[in-house]
């Protein structure tokens, strides 16, 4: 990954800056509020008038969600709980994410699931977003492209349980994936699609732009990891460098983080 210099935002900034959640607007981000879809036009980021990595999003999800008794696996077990993202959990993802760029895998896209509006359980949260990832990298197999991903999960207060997915989806594939992912979420929960559930965007506005400008995919791509990021404490944060204000990560049970194997520790350890 080629760094750039990137002006540096002052910490009482961050707070509705460039990247702000809010059940109204958000980075990619969810709202269990009764409100319609929207996407707002590109706009310049505050920081360095280049465009956000992903537009402000507003998501509207219908009442008298269905149940399910679903629940995920041994590790996924109901007495799991977290409430942030840890040092470890930041330092793992932060590896992933530099080892995607250096196997030419780097994440180019941002999509965000609302499982809860889904119809998903919270205890199963991680095990919908595993099937979700499974089918993903099987369908780029089959048409002849390797991929990369880590997730974050969250909950809270007007925004309900959902995840935060960043891949290397090659700009040729996005269609299909596009195509397929509403019938996947389907598939995954046996319940009828239910609008704004799913946000797809590809990382910094527009296809390609990891190829035709490095710099700019860069810049977008760091506002993205630390968006994924933002539910660990500010010391946490700060200590990684991630110019982003601290966010409640809420109530997570199962896995609150994970990153695909070929950028995982095994897969850093073998290629360093």
């Amino acid at each position: 990954m080629m760094p750039v210099a990137m002006p540096k935002q002052l910490a009482c900034d961050r707070h509705g800056g460039t990247f702000e959640t809010s059940p109204f607007r958000g980075f990619g981000e969810v709202s269990i509020d009764p409100v319609a879809v929207k996407t707002a036009g590109k706009q310049p980021s505050l920081e360095n008038g280049m465009p956000r990595a992903i537009n402000y999003i507003r998501l509207g999800v219908a009442a008298n969600l269905p149940s399910s008794t679903g629940r995920g696996g041994a590790r996924n077990r109901a007495d799991r709980v977290s409430y942030a993202l840890t040092t470890a959990h930041i330092a793992n993802l932060r590896a992933a994410e530099g080892h995607a760029a250096a196997v030419g895998l780097p994440f180019t896209r941002m999509i965000t699931i609302h499982w809860q509006a889904a119809g998903v359980p919270l205890e199963s949260m991680a095990q919908a977003t595993g099937r979700f990832t499974d089918l993903m990298t099987k369908m780029l197999a089959r048409n002849g492209s390797a991929t990369t991903w880590l997730w974050v999960h969250e909950n809270g207060d007007g925004k309900g349980w959902h995840c935060h997915l960043l891949a290397h989806v090659p700009a040729e594939h996005v269609k299909r994936l596009t195509a397929l992912q509403k019938g996947w979420l389907r598939l995954i929960t046996g319940y009828k699609y239910r609008k704004g559930v799913i946000h797809s965007k590809p990382i910094g506005g527009r296809l390609g732009l990891e190829v035709g400008n490095t710099e700019l995919h860069f810049i977008n791509l760091e506002a993205a990891f630390g968006y994924c990021c933002k539910g660990a404490p500010q010391t946490v944060l700060d200590s990684f460098g991630i110019d982003r204000a601290h966010e409640p990560g809420g109530r997570v049970i199962g896995k609150r983080c994970a990153t695909s194997q070929n950028i995982g520790a095994k897969a850093r350890k073998i290629k360093g």
